[in-house]
């Protein structure tokens, strides 16, 4: 257990028998949820882990061929969950890390209580007119070549993209670092992971209870997205926020507490 612990720089807390794992998104690690993880800790037994790759989890357990797809992701946390002995987790993803729930939750369903998932997105890619993802093939093929070429810039340009709240311009600069801290070649094998994937047809398969928290403005993932996931997966909530961008556990931090709480009360 303690290697397992190790690997994701897992983190223990809280007061409370039931388990409520707080995974993070794309290009950031565990301490995105430090305004909202803390508030569980009185209730709930409070577990925080870094991807292989991201924050301070062991680089040296990276490995290109396990983690080009979000199943590989989604394998680390079934394994967490056993090694932890955990049983009936709640599980609260923000962005792709919802994805990799989910898909976590089709390994093994028996492991999971509720999926809380705040901005999720099962495919970033538009199929119109039956579906609007928020993005063109071109613009995605667009910001790969930003990172290829200039890795700083593209996290600059992503960060505004992503964190909206253009008045609060230090939510960027958080989260450029959070970009630019992860190592380029995990970063740019994660991204082509995560906004080339296309789970759409597995939403049907989930048996776990789901509760959607959708933002306004969101460019990540559009209201559109969080509707659409609504329809598809079968025992499923849809809360729509006034946080805007798709960061509100970070600029909205109250709202985002008290959705996840409404979440849990309606389980």
């Amino acid at each position: 257990m303690l290697d397992f612990i190790k690997k994701n720089n897992v983190k223990i807390s809280g007061e409370g028998e039931q388990a409520i794992i707080f995974a993070a998104g794309f290009g950031c690690d565990q301490t995105m949820w430090r305004y909202v993880a803390p508030q569980f800790e009185k209730e709930y037994r409070v577990i925080l882990f870094d991807y292989v790759g991201a924050g301070k989890s062991d680089y040296s357990a990276y490995q290109s061929e396990k983690y080009k797809t979000l199943e590989g992701y989604a394998q680390d946390v079934v394994e967490m969950c056993k090694e932890l002995n955990l049983k009936e987790v709640i599980y609260v993803g923000h962005s792709v890390g919802a994805t990799i729930g989910m898909l976590a939750s089709l390994q093994d369903p028996a492991l999971f209580k509720q999926l809380i998932m705040l901005g999720p997105s099962p495919c970033y890619i538009n199929d119109l007119p039956s579906y609007k993802g928020g993005f063109e093939r071109e613009d995605l093929d667009g910001l790969f070549e930003m990172m290829e070429l200039n890795y700083i810039g593209w996290a600059n340009y992503l960060s505004k993209v992503v964190m909206k709240n253009l008045d609060r311009p230090e939510l960027a600069a958080e989260l450029e670092g959070s970009f630019c801290s992860t190592d380029p070649l995990c970063a740019k094998e994660f991204a082509r992971a995560t906004f080339l994937s296309d789970y759409r047809h597995v939403l049907q398969q989930v048996t776990v209870s789901t509760c959607i928290l959708q933002c306004e403005d969101d460019s990540i993932a559009p209201k559109e997205v969080g509707i659409y996931m609504n329809e598809h997966i079968k025992e499923s909530a849809i809360f729509f926020m006034e946080a805007t961008g798709h960061c509100p556990h970070v600029s909205q931090p109250e709202e985002t507490t008290q959705l996840i709480f409404t979440c849990l009360a309606n389980i």
